[in-house]
């Protein structure tokens, strides 16, 4: 086993993926959680063909646990549909305007569950609870990175990465306390999240809704429900577009009502509001932030590096974001573990942590940031909003049939020997 050390700051699926994938690559790592156990915020998340293969290539047991705990569209004949789209504003009954497939459908998971079945696959004692980041630094003489946390105690790594979500204390070490890439900025858009019995959905709008994917699109307002948890809950995310700012750049969710969601879905038709009568009377508004306006620079300084929602946290409007973060554990899984191997028979030579990581963020960063510009874009086309698409869902179609494949054919494996090519011509310089 290599005598190095990887601390991964963050236990959420980005963290805990990567973990996993260099424990079993036999890279030491340790994860440093600011939470008192491992837990994942929010309900469903979905995954493409793009995050499947990334699973694969982290550890067949990564891919195993998402297969037993993924959810299909329940209908055989939508078994390929991402979602079906739908005119949910004025009156009368939802008519589906198209439909977009992928290669494997609508696959969604509740994320704690998911989360629950990852940390199976890593040994005991691998992460370390409470520990919130302070500070992070260098030091030159014996090359470690010291982690300072806000218990006063602090720990040491031969490099960090941070998978320490949007609001990243690892990202301000990289880019800068005073940068505005720092903090991620309010995309004037908010979400009310939450959890819907199927068998409730069914009685309300039928099976074909309540069994499915579906986006249910209107003028700055959109929701989107699927299934989850086996098909024994329907997950449903309604999305508003206001021109008032969050109050609370600190806190992302503040506290809400149904009858705050009933207001602003007012015009929608009859179904919508049957559905949003099925949610719990108290509920919480998440202000959806993301790095759209300020992107950072680069994703590593030194031997520290950034990954996931740390490194280019996005809007979730192209259900993505999880299987980007997915994307990255793969690749910088093969580059630690290349760098490895082209280390194995040169005895006393340090492992190259800044051109591995140079070779990350120049494989992930472009591809990433894409992403981030590309669900702003594509949240608008929900919503009626985007420039030079409107209410018109012939282009509609156009642009979001173009932009899931880009997303979903992705080839990460190709990626991933790429990016091992690029630092092997790092090495050699």
């Amino acid at each position: 086993m290599p005598n190095f050390e990887i601390a991964i700051v963050g236990a959420g699926i980005a963290g805990v993926t990567l973990a996993i994938a260099l424990h079993y690559r036999g890279i030491n790592v340790t994860i440093y959680e600011s939470a008192r156990a491992f837990g994942e915020i929010g309900a469903g998340v979905a995954f493409g063909p793009n995050a499947v293969q990334a699973m694969r290539i982290c550890h067949e047991g990564v891919e195993q646990a998402f297969q037993r705990v993924r959810t299909r569209n329940i209908w055989p004949s939508k078994e390929k549909v991402w979602f079906d789209y739908v005119d949910a504003y004025g009156q009368g009954e939802p008519k589906i305007e198209f439909t977009v497939s992928n290669g494997m459908g609508q696959s969604g998971v509740h994320r704690a569950i998911f989360l629950e079945q990852l940390v199976k696959l890593l040994p005991e004692g691998i992460a370390k609870f409470s520990k919130r980041v302070s500070s992070i630094e260098e030091n030159g003489a014996d090359k470690k990175v010291v982690i300072h946390f806000t218990d006063g105690t602090s720990a040491e790594a031969d490099a960090v990465v941070g998978c320490d979500g949007i609001k990243s204390a690892v990202r301000r070490h990289v880019v800068g306390e005073d940068s505005p890439s720092a903090w991620p900025g309010y995309t004037g858009k908010y979400a009310y999240r939450a959890l819907v019995p199927m068998s409730d959905a069914i009685e309300a709008v039928g099976k074909e809704i309540a069994e499915n994917a579906f986006m249910h699109m209107g003028p700055d307002g959109h929701m989107l429900t699927f299934p989850v948890n086996h098909g024994a809950l329907v997950n449903l995310v309604a999305f508003k577009t206001s021109s008032e700012g969050w109050d609370d750049p600190l806190r992302m969710t503040k506290p809400a009502r149904q009858e705050d969601l009933l207001r602003d879905f007012a015009g929608y038709k009859p179904y919508i509001q049957k559905l949003i009568k099925l949610t719990k009377p108290e509920m919480d508004i998440w202000a959806i932030y993301d790095l759209g306006d300020h992107p950072v620079s680069t994703f590593y300084k030194g031997r520290v590096c950034l990954l996931g929602d740390a490194a280019h946290a996005t809007s979730p409007h192209h259900g993505a974001g999880g299987g980007f973060c997915i994307e990255d554990s793969a690749v910088l899984a093969t580059l630690l573990l290349a760098a490895v191997e082209t280390r194995a028979d040169k005895e006393g030579k340090d492992i190259p942590f800044e051109s591995v990581f140079a070779a990350f963020d120049a494989s992930r960063r472009e591809r990433s940031q894409w992403l981030v510009q590309s669900s702003r874009f594509i949240g608008d086309c929900y919503q009626w909003r985007a420039e030079g698409v409107d209410r018109d869902f012939v282009r509609m179609e156009e642009e979001i049939n173009r932009r899931v494949g880009i997303v979903s054919t992705f080839d990460v494996m190709d990626a991933c020997e790429k990016a091992k090519e690029d630092l092997a011509r790092r090495l050699r310089t």
